[in-house]
C-alpha cells in the first residue's frame, strides 16, 4: 500500500469525534495520524493501517 505524509486516509472505524478520515503525518514502521474531525493524533502500526484503511485521498 502507497501511504505518503500529506494524505488522507478513510478509516474503516468511525473516530468518536464522527469523523473517519486522517491525515497522515509520519511514515514508516508505526504512522502517526491527525484526525481531520478534532485534531487528535494517534500512532497506528502499519500492520493495524493497512488493514484498516479503506480508501485513501
Amino acid at each position: 500500500m502507497d501511504i505518503q505524509v500529506g494524505n488522507i486516509v478513510k478509516l474503516k472505524k468511525q473516530h468518536p469525534c464522527g469523523s473517519f478520515e486522517w491525515e497522515v503525518l509520519r511514515v514508516g514502521a508505526d504512522f502517526r495520524l491527525k484526525c481531520t474531525g478534532c485534531g487528535h493524533q494517534i500512532m497506528i502500526p502499519r500492520k493495524n493501517l493497512e488493514k484498516s484503511v479503506k480508501g485513501i485521498r
